[in-house]
């Protein structure tokens, strides 16, 4: 089974995610509710994949991914992103991000994007 550590700063989107994740054969490593605790965990945790949220408190989304990919080049991670963060979305490639889950999502589109990644 594949662990898979979640980070997002909405109680609602963690609770989702690791109902939809859990239903579908994946285990959860670990939840983070900002992007220090990603990092913290993330090393801690060592998951398989990495889902992270780009606007975060304390450490948003995309330092967060830099410093894990610094030490962990290989780290396989999908972001979640909004409609309209463009900006954003362009960054995350640059710093190395290959897969993008947008909000809102459907439950089948999660899924079909984390096992092309496996």
């Amino acid at each position: 089974m594949k662990k898979i550590l979640i980070a997002d700063d909405a109680v609602f989107m963690r609770m989702m995610l690791r109902d939809l994740l859990t239903q579908h054969g994946f285990t959860i490593a670990g939840e983070a509710e900002n992007g220090q605790e990603a990092v913290e965990l993330f090393d801690e945790l060592k998951p398989d994949l990495l889902i992270i949220d780009i606007l975060m408190p304390i450490m948003d989304g995309l330092t967060a991914v830099e410093k894990i990919l610094r030490k962990h080049p290989d780290a396989k991670i999908a972001m979640i992103t909004a409609m309209g963060q463009r900006t954003y979305i362009d960054r995350a490639k640059e710093i190395g991000v290959k897969t993008f889950i947008t909000k809102p999502f459907s439950p089948q589109a999660v899924i079909d994007k984390l096992n092309s990644i496996f």
